[in-house]
């Protein structure tokens, strides 16, 4: 699988390919999904270490967990982007039949997909045990995963946030995607999350804050920051603030776009935002 090295460039065709799938079939995420972009552009262009062909055991490389799936147009658009199938089959984004379901599903072995993702508060869990089964294989490579600060509201997490620190399952690096909206408005309004980094480090966690997660020089700062604080006994969480909607400047700041696809109008305008650089599919 080829790795472009022009962030940049991958980071604004990304953004082009998650309105044209959302726009299409008229439903999805661009949201939270333009939101995490550069994060998921950092993380599979150049932290992860990640073999030339996909299997669904993973042994030998860095794992990643979507947890809050329902941003799959941008982890389709990466996955695609980074060669894991063919970018022409984002065209079947959410269609009868397609892999490219509107939560990432396993059955259709889509590459680079190894749990299904969208009954929310699970990722976390999924994350510790393939941590685990890393650690009893003696295989050194690290588990990253995703999750949207609204997905904390899910007491499933706290437990297994609880496992990880009493367990030392210091090979994870989960990241929480602090955009402060969900699907109902401001997560702080709906359920206050509080003070989430001090949640976790008493739960036993080494905590990063990342202030900029739409930058992605300090995202990929404070990942390899995060990476060289693993090993020692904790596992680490980076508490990632992001725009919701970024690089589109009418669906920022605002939960409205949580789940809304644009109309064609409002396609244009994004796409003028985000000029072609890698081809479209």
């Amino acid at each position: 699988m080829s790795a472009p090295q022009d962030l940049d460039k991958i980071i604004i065709q990304v953004r082009r390919d998650i309105v044209r799938m959302v726009h299409k079939v008229n439903s999805g995420h661009p949201g939270g999904s333009l939101g995490c972009t550069e994060f998921f552009v950092a993380l599979y262009f150049e932290l992860m270490e990640l073999k030339d062909s996909f299997s669904m055991d993973g042994i030998g490389e860095d794992l990643f967990f979507l947890s809050n799936g329902h941003i799959s147009p941008v982890y389709y658009s990466v996955l695609a982007r980074r060669g894991f199938f063919p970018i022409e089959e984002l065209n079947t984004f959410r269609l009868l039949n397609s892999r490219l379901q509107g939560h990432p599903t396993t059955h259709e072995g889509l590459p680079g997909v190894r749990i299904a993702s969208g009954s929310l508060g699970q990722g976390m869990s999924v994350a510790v045990g393939a941590a685990l089964a890393k650690k009893l294989n003696k295989d050194e490579h690290l588990i990253y995963s995703l999750h949207g600060d609204g997905e904390l509201q899910e007491g499933q997490n706290w437990e297994a946030i609880m496992y990880a620190g009493s367990k030392k399952v210091d090979n994870l690096i989960a990241t929480i995607d602090r955009n402060g909206q969900q699907i109902d408005g401001a997560t702080e309004e709906v359920m206050s999350l509080g003070d989430v980094g001090a949640k976790f480090k008493a739960f036993g966690w080494d905590v990063l804050e990342l202030e900029d997660g739409n930058d992605v020089k300090a995202v990929i700062k404070t990942l390899k920051e995060a990476k060289s604080r693993t090993g020692n006994g904790k596992p680490v969480c980076v508490i990632m603030h992001t725009v919701m909607g970024n690089g589109v400047d009418f669906m920022m700041h605002t939960h409205a776009w949580h789940g809304k696809a644009p109309n064609d109008e409002q396609l244009q305008t994004a796409l003028d935002q985000n000029a072609e650089t890698l081809g479209d599919y």
